[in-house]
């Protein structure tokens, strides 16, 4: 819709046009299987593996550490219950520690395990939405196999200090006398943040393809050489035998483009959304003086504003936002008939009458004035109507 103003870049991103071009011939001439072994899909075959040295070259590891799947959700499934199944076979443990801010793809996969009897602890965050390694480390036991922690959250665009988080579970670990792989689900953070696996200190990476101009239906695992795993998808035996299925070439192709473009453009796309972000922060402040800005400033991805409207209703607001054609999304998980309130707000303490009113506002470089322009031109309003609304509805 060409007269949508687009507030809504951590759902999903547009395909970028050399990703396009990149991808094209793998959708149309060249469409070999890369399983078969005549020439059109060994130029299949070779594509994927030029893709994989991209990744790999980008993230810093080994070609054979990537692995790639069909999105995020399938990379933090495949990385949590692979690495907790290997655990278990082995006989070494059954706790695995995560955050209470983690993406449902990480706390249903973990609810999912408790039914095989494994333990999950959720670490706490401070009211910036920050876990502490010191917290992390200390949760560690002789029957942790696993630690999963968010590199940046999906909701509030908070940056965990994962290298931190990284340094204090090793040590723990050592302690300990055993291996405690860290997975972080990265998703958010390919445009704007370094995704060196060593410098993070990470095991297991995920990535999607489509939160940084790459396609859907495409993602990466990164599995550090070593790591305890159990294939979670049988049936053939693609991507070294730890993901069975016929592989999904162009966007495979596809992600390492976009990966690429991304990276190489991350300082430029930060600067340039940081200030759109902080001019926008400023006129709504303004404009509505008890919006609440929920997590830390700081330490946040650069396009993203989470914004607490007091007794307001999310829903609401989304539906005369729409209907200005503005896209934007909420901090809650709205249904028809219940307004259920961010676990990542509750979490952050967030009170009750603010996470249920909170919208996520996420920018592009694309961002245009205009597109400002229009959003404040409308947003108190709506503001203000929906809190009417809220409150003819409570007497």
């Amino acid at each position: 819709m060409q007269d949508m103003a687009y507030f809504d870049y951590a759902a999903t991103t547009p395909l970028h046009p050399d990703v396009l071009e990149a991808m094209l011939p793998y959708l149309t001439d060249s469409f070999g299987n890369p399983s078969a072994t005549y020439a059109m899909a060994r130029e299949s075959e070779q594509a994927i593996d030029d893709a994989r040295d991209t990744v790999a070259e980008i993230i810093g590891c080994s070609a054979n550490e990537v692995v790639f799947t069909s999105g995020g959700t399938e990379s933090i499934n495949s990385a949590i219950k692979g690495v907790a199944f290997a655990q278990q076979l082995a006989r070494v443990g059954n706790q695995i520690v995560t955050s209470a801010i983690e993406h449902h793809a990480v706390l249903h996969s973990c609810q999912y395990l408790e039914k095989f009897g494994f333990e999950i602890v959720q670490l706490p965050v401070d009211h910036d939405g920050l876990v502490d390694p010191g917290a992390a480390a200390a949760a560690l036991t002789e029957d942790t196999v696993l630690v999963s922690i968010m590199t940046a959250n999906n909701e509030t665009g908070v940056i965990q200090p994962i290298s931190e988080l990284s340094l204090a579970i090793r040590d723990r670990a050592s302690q300990l006398k055993r291996q405690i792989p860290f997975h972080t689900d990265a998703i958010q953070g390919a445009n704007a943040l370094d995704l060196k696996v060593d410098n993070l200190g990470v095991d297991l990476l995920c990535l999607s393809a489509h939160k940084f101009g790459g396609p859907k239906g495409s993602g990466v695992l990164f599995l550090r050489r070593g790591t305890p795993f159990l294939p979670q998808q049988s049936g053939g035996g693609q991507e070294r035998q730890r993901r069975a299925g016929t592989e999904n070439v162009a966007g495979i192709v596809g992600t390492a483009a976009a990966l690429r473009i991304a990276q190489a453009k991350r300082d430029t796309y930060a600067t340039a959304c940081r200030d759109r972000r902080d001019a926008l922060l400023s006129a709504i402040s303004t404009a509505i003086p008890d919006a609440q800005l929920n997590g830390d400033l700081e330490r946040r991805l650069p396009n993203n504003l989470n914004l607490s409207f007091p007794n307001a209703d999310a829903r609401v607001m989304l539906d005369l936002l729409d209907d200005a054609g503005i896209a934007a999304s909420a901090g809650s998980a709205c249904n028809e008939e219940t307004l259920e309130p961010s676990h990542v707000l509750l979490a952050m303490d967030v009170p009750l009458s603010h996470a249920v009113g909170t919208l996520r506002f996420t920018l592009s470089p694309t961002t245009t004035d205009a597109d400002i322009e229009r959003l404040l031109s409308v947003l108190p309003g709506i503001v203000e109507q929906s809190r009417a609304t809220a409150s003819a509805a409570a007497s």
